[in-house]
């Protein structure tokens, strides 16, 4: 028989280095799920990626045992990366901050193709057109 199902948390962390404060305790503590153990696992899991953030799908269940789902980066933070920003423009419409190639931009989309909701590469680099416009990046 399968479990029950209490609650779907989404949260992001950087990889590696999740613990008990908030966000992640704030998240999960109200659903009284085992915090460390959760902790320990996503850093297990994602100790390869350090200096990235990963988000996390956790379903709870009501036994309060859970299960999670690791996602890719979020695109903003694989765009930043991409071009060396620290952070995007706070006016974009006015204040360009970078640029990013059309190949940089299908780099990215073949990363995250998984996690977007395009049935293809070109639909993707659309996507993340729209994304790299509203940081105030530029597309060449």
């Amino acid at each position: 028989m399968a479990k029950k199902v209490k609650a779907v948390v989404k949260i992001q962390c950087d990889a590696g280095k999740a613990n008990p404060a908030p966000p992640v305790g704030t998240a999960l503590g109200p659903h009284g799920i085992a915090i460390m153990d959760f902790c320990n696992q996503y850093n297990e899991q994602t100790r390869s990626l350090m200096g990235q953030v990963i988000p996390a799908v956790i379903t709870i269940y009501e036994d309060r045992t859970f299960d999670f789902i690791l996602k890719q980066a979020p695109a903003s933070e694989l765009i930043k990366k991409a071009i060396g920003l620290d952070k995007g423009s706070g006016v974009p419409n006015k204040q360009k901050v970078g640029k990013i190639t059309r190949a940089q931009l299908r780099t990215i989309a073949e990363q995250k193709m998984p996690d977007l909701n395009a049935l293809d590469i070109d639909a993707a680099m659309k996507i993340l057109a729209g994304t790299a416009k509203q940081m105030g990046v530029e597309i060449e």
